[in-house]
């Protein structure tokens, strides 16, 4: 393996002993992703930009011995659908090392903090602190977050 290491991934941002988030990994940054204990990656990207993806992730990542799970997202269009897939995953992997990405780590971070508010009852502040550090969301990504929070009761109004 060369000398590559997770904090090389773009926006490489752990959470906690259990969850890293990040933008797109190369296939050398997935190989030391898996030396670093992760045991599942959950994409949140499109496979149908190869700017933003790999030419066979779900291959790359089973050669390494992880599991994979894919759940697209437009950037410009998340849906309910998809949050609650991605909160399936969370929970069925939950215990497990995983790392989830995208191709900028903007979906990843709007997620993990619905996910902190609504299914771990975290505080709205601390929920999103992660994706305070990432991004800032836009207007699709901000009235998304404050659909979720209020269709789930726990909005901030």
């Amino acid at each position: 393996m060369s000398g590559t290491r997770v904090t090389d991934i773009y926006n490489y941002l752990p959470i906690d002993a259990k969850l890293v988030t990040s933008g797109q990994p190369s296939v050398e940054e997935l190989g030391a992703i898996a030396g670093d204990g992760v045991e599942v990656v959950i994409n949140l990207a499109l496979h149908d930009d190869p700017r933003y993806s790999l030419p066979d992730e779900p291959g790359s990542v089973s050669a390494l011995g992880m599991t994979y799970v894919h759940i697209p997202v437009k950037f410009d269009a998340p849906r309910e659908g998809e949050l609650m897939a991605f909160f399936d995953a969370m929970e069925s992997h939950a215990g497990r090392k995983t790392l989830v990405h995208c191709a900028a780590n903007k979906r990843v971070t709007s997620f993990v903090g619905l996910y902190r508010v609504l299914r771990q009852g975290w505080d709205r502040d601390a929920a999103f602190e992660p994706m305070t550090k990432i991004w800032e969301p836009n207007e699709v990504w901000a009235a998304f977050i404050e659909e979720m929070l209020k269709k789930h009761g726990r909005s901030s109004a």
